[in-house]
């Protein structure tokens, strides 16, 4: 070995060398730094609103002119939802996500040991709101003390507390958690199956040859679709009898949910095995294509409600979250299996999944490459 040679401008040498080849590789830069910065983002935003706070509804007809309805909004502890209409707020309120409706009245006359009205507090509640009820009765009773300290003179009662808690069906967390986990499964499961299983067969030639023979193009498309649809289809049917039967999954009404639930499905993967096509289609080796799948899953994944419901974000979020598939393909399936709506009555849903439709299926037509 020569004695002039430097070992140490060959480690420096080495070390640029790797250096550069780490960054040339746009996989490294997403997953070590682009997904943690996203991560940190998402979970960052949760309790940016300040303290857990109990939802709360207004009755029609609520006094909202006296102290305490003062109180109650600047309460750190109290959201106080508007509804545009009544069907909307029946819905959150038998479900649970409103700890209680409000309505305060003024009992007529004049208490005798101060000028300030009496006032009657009627709050129902069911026995689906669980702990933000318990929460929301405590933050009550505080405010209330606090407005009797505050007043001058002798302290008497100018608040009567009237509860009442209605039974309605239970909302579970199953009940929650195993439509989310069903779009996870179909989400990742197709992409990464459509993408891989077409993105091979294109590098191996079998579609060119296909192509060559009489068998028509649309054919091919649907042949292997038909298979991963099948596929996805078996694992749906197993998580949703499995849940049902073991887990006490709601499903409002039998087999007709059951259907339903089945038919949106293949609705949803119908528009995944498109994303799948496109993402074989653009890319030129298979090592791309987990991190446009991830690019494209990871965001829904945690945006779309479906391992914690969307109103934990800030509203900008929630925005955002509103326009993802995932996102209508979830709630359409809460409403399919715990409140028993059809496929027609989920058309809000439906119809922002056919835009999503007709996007993907427009850039296949542009992109879809044979060979």
């Amino acid at each position: 070995m020569p004695s002039n040679y430097s070992q140490r401008r060959a480690l420096l040498a080495i070390t640029r060398a790797s250096f550069k080849a780490i960054f040339s590789n746009p996989s490294a830069i997403i997953f070590s730094i682009l997904f943690p910065i996203i991560f940190i983002m998402i979970f960052g935003a949760f309790g940016n609103g300040g303290p857990t706070r109990s939802k709360i509804a207004l009755a029609p007809g609520c006094d909202t002119t006296n102290v305490f309805f003062d109180s109650l909004t600047h309460s750190p502890y109290i959201r106080i939802v508007h509804y545009a209409d009544s069907t909307a707020q029946r819905k959150d309120f038998d479900k649970g996500e409103l700890a209680a409706v409000l309505n305060i009245t003024e009992i007529p006359g004049r208490d005798s040991a101060g000028p300030m009205s009496r006032y009657k507090l009627d709050i129902t509640s069911t026995s689906a709101s669980g702990s933000s009820y318990g929460q929301f009765m405590q933050t009550l009773e505080n405010l209330i003390l606090k407005i009797e300290l505050g007043m001058k003179g002798p302290h008497t009662n100018h608040f009567m507390v009237i509860p009442v808690k209605k039974e309605v069906k239970e909302f579970r967390q199953i009940d929650f958690i195993l439509p989310g986990q069903l779009g996870f499964s179909i989400l990742f499961s197709t992409l990464f199956g459509i993408a891989f299983t077409f993105f091979g067969l294109r590098e191996q030639l079998v579609l060119k040859r296909f192509y060559a023979s009489p068998v028509n193009r649309i054919n091919i498309l649907l042949g292997i679709g038909a298979s991963r649809l099948f596929f996805q289809l078996i694992n749906v049917v197993v998580l949703i009898l499995f849940g049902h039967f073991f887990l006490n999954f709601t499903l409002q009404h039998g087999a007709w949910t059951f259907i339903q639930m089945l038919l949106m499905t293949v609705y949803m993967l119908f528009i995944l095995m498109g994303v799948g096509l496109i993402f074989s289609s653009i890319v030129k080796s298979d090592t791309s294509l987990p991190l446009l799948i991830n690019l494209f899953g990871f965001p829904q994944m945690l945006l779309s409600g479906t391992f914690f419901p969307i109103e934990v974000f800030p509203k900008w979020l929630q925005a955002i979250c509103h326009i993802l598939p995932l996102t209508q393909f979830n709630d359409a399936m809460r409403k399919i299996s715990f409140e028993g709506l059809t496929l027609l009555d989920c058309w809000k849903e439906i119809g922002i999944l056919g835009i999503w439709t007709l996007v993907v299926y427009g850039i296949l037509v542009r992109v879809l490459k044979w060979e």
